[in-house]
């Protein structure tokens, strides 16, 4: 189920989400205007989401009256609610197994779904099952047994269980949703989602929701979708008005020490920092642990229980600052993220809008610094060729930056050692599917035993 935070989280959501209209209170909607039913309606105010967003305005009337929907909408603006009320209505009039299918490109992104469809569900017995790589086959084929009325998949999964998986196909289904389908057809999904869209029935209504429309995207709309009604939440790439937006020009060999002199500058926030590579991630979290600070990796080549664990840690803040790759820049919806890092700048301009995205949500401020070295130039001004302005630079002293260096270079040195480590571990137990946070701190373990010479630091490791 939905934690208090992620409620909380959404329901400051149903305010008035990223967009910068005048709010007139005349034509403000309740949930009843939309046509959603009593039920549906009191579990809303339950999770205390007073009223609709401007993409839930606009979609959940035409999902409601049967049309296929194409939502273009920022992140965080309440989409998940815009796709999973009108199916969650068509379901109480219609029940069934196998109902609908939710496709989603990141197995993150799949759970935070399945939560919000039993949230909105919880009063009406709504059964869930998330389809994602990474975790066992033969646990979900016993899952998808017992017949759920909502699937929430990656492609590539779904594929692997509609194959291999005896008795189980699609061809009850009434609904299909494609979430961040830009997202999905940029990860290569594409052959997959044609093989999907082949073996479940024509006669179903089909919503496809996107940040960006794309050719590929396109090229999807007209294989999938039935006179469709367009609703724009956007009509440009926009960033949201309470984000401060700064960028660093720096050289590229100090790039640690300027991310600890902003970490301590801005000390008590909590911080993501992308990277660009599952390697810099683990490097940059061990540097950072061995300086004190409490950091945790999240990157592709984790098991899926380990990225959960990364991400409860950080959820629960136990854990200050997340180090990930793009995994975690789309639809996640991880509360109180006060500051985003670029620390390595994104190739693709339009992952920048996803990435900045995870902070200033819901109504909230927040501060987003773009590292650009000597070799990043023209990527930056891909960026602010998109978002439509120019940034103002954040202003540090060089001096006190500079004061960092020997400390930063230590702990540079015993990371350097400490991934060593781990990438003998890995070479050793090949199943580990990358190295997660209880692997960081393994390391740092051995290093430590040996830099210090604590009791314990010549015992051998099992």
């Amino acid at each position: 189920m939905v934690s208090e935070e992620d409620v909380a989280e959404e329901a400051s959501a149903q305010s008035e989400p990223l967009t910068n209209n005048n709010h007139d209170k005349k034509e403000e909607k309740t949930w009843e205007d939309l046509g959603l039913v009593d039920v549906l309606c009191k579990t809303c105010e339950q999770l205390k989401w007073k009223t609709p967003t401007k993409i839930q305005k606009e979609s959940i009337p035409l999902a409601l009256q049967g049309k296929d929907v194409i939502g273009l909408a920022e992140t965080g603006s309440g989409k998940t609610a815009a796709f999973a009320l009108p199916i969650l209505q068509s379901l109480l009039e219609n029940p069934q197994r196998y109902f609908a299918l939710v496709l989603t490109p990141t197995r993150e992104l799949a759970f935070q779904i399945s939560e919000q469809f039993e949230a909105l569900g919880s009063n009406i017995g709504v059964k869930c099952a998330v389809i994602v790589g990474g975790m066992d086959m033969m646990s979900q084929a016993l899952v998808l047994a017992k017949k759920p009325h909502i699937l929430i998949a990656t492609p590539g999964r779904l594929i692997d269980h509609l194959e291999n998986t005896k008795g189980f196909n699609l061809k009850p289904l009434k609904y299909l949703v494609m979430d961040e389908a830009d997202r999905i057809l940029n990860m290569d999904f594409e052959v997959e989602v044609n093989k999907i869209l082949k073996v479940i029935p024509r006669e179903r209504r089909t919503m496809l929701f996107s940040a960006t429309m794309t050719k590929k995207v396109r090229k999807l709309q007209r294989a999938s979708l039935q006179d469709p009604v367009k609703v724009e939440v956007s009509t440009k790439y926009q960033t949201v008005d309470k984000l401060q937006q700064y960028y660093i020009f720096l050289p590229v060999k100090f790039k640690d020490v300027y991310l600890v002199h902003i970490l301590n500058e801005m000390a008590g926030n909590s911080f993501m920092i992308f990277c660009s590579t599952c390697n810099n991630t683990i490097r940059t979290a061990l540097m950072l642990r061995n300086l004190g600070f409490t950091a945790v990796p999240l990157h592709g080549q984790m098991n899926q229980n380990k990225r959960l664990a990364a991400l409860t840690k950080f959820k629960a803040k136990s854990r200050s600052i997340l180090i990930s790759t793009d995994v975690a820049s789309r639809g996640l919806d991880i509360p109180h993220v006060d500051v985003v890092i670029n620390f390595d700048i994104p190739t693709h301009s339009k992952d920048y809008i996803h990435r900045v995205g995870r902070t200033a949500r819901a109504g909230r401020s927040g501060n987003a610094i773009t590292f650009v070295t000597q070799y990043d130039v023209e990527l930056y001004q891909r960026i602010e060729q998109l978002i439509g302005k120019e940034l103002p630079l954040y202003k540090t002293e060089e001096e006190e930056v500079m004061v960092l260096q020997e400390r930063v270079a230590e702990a540079q040195r015993i990371a350097k050692m400490e991934m060593k480590d781990l990438t003998e571990k890995k070479g050793k137990k090949r199943k580990g599917g990358g190295a997660d946070d209880d692997d960081v701190e393994g390391a740092m373990g051995v290093r430590k035993r040996l830099k210090y010479g604590k009791k314990g630091g010549n015992k051998r490791k099992k």
